[in-house]
């Protein structure tokens, strides 16, 4: 990477369903998100398995974007003057966690090499999608505590992509997870879910949060110089409610607490003051912009990680437009 990257970047259109990247209103909603000054934007793709268990992955007819929709909203992205990061996503459907795909791996055991078999196929067919499009940027793997760990295997998928995608490969790990696979160094960037607590109960607000982002980045600088690659947040954003910087991971509605758009819009300006002029340092896709938005006035009630209509819409542009710098 002759340049450095850095990706003003935000995750669009998760969870979308079949259909809805052919509207209007989706592209209504990216050109508003593109407003902000993004240059990068990143669109998952529903990848599917039964259970955390089952050795199979798919995409499921109504749940995962077909082919031309992901076509076509690559191609509203580029024209808007956007580089893509496309994100194949494993998600189970009996609402485990990705990361807790796992297997034994005794004598014998050929559950890892049935698994990455199904995985490679699924991910090889984005990879050629994204090699078609033009996509900047591929996600090899999002969140899989238990795939990553198998480092053999991880290696042998990356050289398989490689031979069909020729843009950047970025592989989106778990906080907490910066130090732990050897094989990193095989994708040219490493993402991380940056869903760090920055708050606890006794220690609130915007200096609390600066004084735990200064302790995250020697974390972050640790994995640079293991990995001797860019770090970037592929994941990050919190919910819109009193509290929230305490467990930026957890999606649940939690009606007992207070709305708070400022809390929300406090972790988007530390998160960036602390790591924007990091040198190795490589952006953020923060999580996540609807591919349908709602009235924006249906905004002054939504509890959910969204910025649209919020102080934290406010916050992104102002560091994406470079307002923050001009300060």
């Amino acid at each position: 990477m002759a340049e450095r990257l850095f990706c003003k970047g935000f995750t669009w259109g998760f969870f979308s369903r079949a259909g809805d990247l052919f509207r209007p209103e989706a592209e209504a909603s990216m050109r508003r998100l593109a407003s902000n000054g993004l240059d990068w934007i990143c669109i998952p793709v529903n990848g599917w398995q039964e259970t955390w268990h089952s050795l199979h992955v798919f995409s499921l007819y109504g749940r995962t974007q077909t082919d031309d929709e992901l076509r076509h909203v690559i191609a509203l992205a580029h024209g808007m003057g956007l580089k893509v990061c496309l994100k194949p996503m494993v998600n189970c459907l009996d609402g485990v966690w990705r990361a807790r795909i796992d297997f034994p791996t005794d004598d014998g055991c050929r559950y890892w090499e049935s698994w990455f078999a199904s995985y490679e196929r699924f991910l090889l067919h984005y990879a050629a999608l994204a090699e078609a499009t033009g996509c900047e940027m591929l996600c090899t793997g999002c969140e899989m505590g238990g795939m990553d760990r198998q480092a053999a295997f991880c290696r042998n998928v990356i050289d398989g992509v490689r031979g069909v995608y020729h843009g950047l490969l970025m592989h989106n790990i778990n906080h907490g997870d910066e130090l732990r696979s050897e094989w990193l160094s095989a994708v040219d960037v490493i993402g991380i879910s940056a869903y760090y607590p920055v708050t606890d109960a006794e220690h609130r607000g915007r200096e609390a949060m600066r004084t735990r982002w200064q302790q995250i980045v020697p974390r972050l600088e640790a994995c640079h110089r293991k990995y001797d690659r860019p770090v970037m947040f592929a994941e990050v954003g919190v919910r819109t409610e009193q509290g929230c910087t305490m467990y930026p991971w957890d999606f649940h509605n939690r009606p007992e607490k207070p709305r708070d758009e400022q809390e929300q819009a406090d972790f988007y300006d530390t998160a960036m003051e602390a790591t924007w002029n990091l040198p190795w340092f490589g952006g953020y896709f923060w999580w996540d912009w609807r591919a349908i938005l709602p009235p924006e006035e249906e905004m002054a009630r939504d509890r959910d990680f969204a910025i649209y209509g919020k102080l934290a819409e406010k916050t992104l542009r102002k560091w994406y437009t470079g307002e923050a710098e001009a300060k």
